[in-house]
């Protein structure tokens, strides 16, 4: 599998809060390959609820993964940002989030009462952007029906604090350990 050799191939670094990787499906370094990321929205659709009606992401590394898989399920897609529109009348959702690398307010727009959705995002690694994601659509008063990540780094303990948090149980189709020396593959689903 292309996720795997992505993986096995990370570099690891210091986020300033725990090891993490900078590898070609999150960080494009190198430039993300369309196999990798057709790889891996395949095996996400594989595993999500299709019934949803909106797919939800966050504007940064999970972009890419939640545009193909709306392109390839034809599910509108609404992301969250890092800042504000101030349009007044827009149904902007405010949330707290405390991620392994950002700590600040999550914006979300696009989700009303009614829709059904499937929350999409590259890592889970603490949970804090998924955390956020469930509070924001909720507080929409839509229905969180899904929430999956890619690959889930299982030292930072996000499917316990996701699980804790919000009763939302992210399933993943890769769990990992980082290590000062390197990644290994602890379980793959695709």
């Amino acid at each position: 599998m292309l996720l795997e050799e992505v993986y096995r191939n990370a570099k690891v670094v210091s986020s300033g809060k725990s090891l993490t990787t900078v590898n070609e499906f999150t960080d494009q370094i190198p430039a993300l390959r369309p196999a990798v990321l057709m790889e891996v929205a395949h095996g996400i659709i594989k595993l999500m609820d299709l019934s949803v009606t909106k797919i939800v992401t966050e504007e940064d590394k999970g972009a890419a993964l939640a545009t193909a898989i709306s392109l390839l399920t034809g599910i509108p897609l609404a992301m969250a940002r890092w800042y504000s529109y101030n349009l007044g009348d827009a149904n902007e959702q405010v949330v707290d989030i405390s991620s392994e690398y950002f700590q600040g307010k999550m914006y979300l727009n696009g989700i009303k009462a009614g829709d059904r959705v499937a929350i999409i995002d590259d890592t889970l690694s603490t949970g804090g952007a998924v955390i956020a994601l469930v509070e924001a659509v909720r507080a929409c008063g839509a229905e969180l029906v899904d929430a999956l990540c890619a690959v889930e780094k299982v030292g930072n303990h996000g499917f316990d604090n996701v699980h804790r948090s919000t009763g939302v149980s992210v399933k993943t189709l890769m769990k990992i350990s980082v290590h000062e020396k390197g990644v290994s593959i602890i379980r793959e689903d695709f």
